[in-house]
């Protein structure tokens, strides 16, 4: 009765020590037996406003026959000093992307999730045109269904040519309604083809949803704001999790 994609997708509340700090949105992705958490680098450490957590906690469904029973499962960021996490660079510079690896071993036997895997990763042949509509799955503002513990869609397109790097930076930009939380969202486009490899999760992972985009010359009295996002292509995760 529930869609699988809406598991693939987890609320993330950032900690220093005991001290709640933020909230951001996250997603599974397993590859070769192992499974990570994705989401965006600025969820996990961000110099410019002094975000610097020491601890995630996701939020966990226990029981496949009673999405409302969850538990917070915590996921230090720092392991004798070092950060746990692993960020990308390219020639442009940081790419806003994270993942860190989740211990299987110290998962609830129960747990129900979804993951994507590389076969949901873009291909070549795969045409992606400006317009084409998208889903961003996650948690704006931390908003979800508080009781099953699921996240909310939210409808999205195109908004650039696929393929290039817009302004010369690893993404593309979607024209959606998103607001803080929704950093770290999984930008997905349906696959209408039958493709067996994918399982319950026909959606190709398009790109990582990071933040709004705006103009600083953007008269905020006269100018309403672009409604424009950047998603980080999803293809980083492969080198993030080799």
């Amino acid at each position: 009765m529930i869609d699988p994609l809406l598991l693939t997708a987890t609320r993330i509340l950032t900690f220093e020590q005991q001290r709640p700090l933020t909230n951001a949105s996250g997603f599974f992705f397993e590859r070769d037996k192992r499974l990570f958490l994705v989401t965006s680098r600025h969820v996990l450490v961000d110099e410019p406003t002094a975000h610097y957590p020491d601890r995630l906690e996701i939020e966990l469904h226990i029981d496949p026959d009673n999405l409302a029973s969850s538990t917070g499962f915590s996921v230090p960021l720092y392991r004798d000093g070092k950060s746990a996490w692993r960020q990308g660079l390219d020639t442009a510079g940081g790419i806003d992307v994270a993942v860190i690896e989740i211990e299987r071993s110290a998962l609830p036997d129960t747990v129900v999730y979804r993951a994507f895997t590389p076969d949901h990763l873009h291909r070549p042949s795969d045409l992606v045109e400006v317009g084409a509509p998208l889903l961003i799955v996650g948690f704006p503002l931390g908003f979800h269904d508080a009781l099953h513990h699921m996240p909310v869609v939210r409808h999205a397109i195109v908004a650039s040519s696929f393929g290039l790097r817009f302004q010369g930076q690893g993404y593309f930009l979607t024209d959606a309604r998103t607001h803080r939380g929704t950093s770290g969202s999984p930008v997905v486009m349906r696959i209408s083809e039958n493709r067996p490899n994918l399982g319950d999760l026909p959606w190709t992972l398009l790109g990582v949803h990071s933040a709004r985009l705006d103009l600083g010359s953007r008269d905020s009295l006269l100018d309403e704001a672009l409604g424009l996002n950047c998603a980080w292509y999803a293809d980083i995760i492969m080198t993030l999790t080799a």
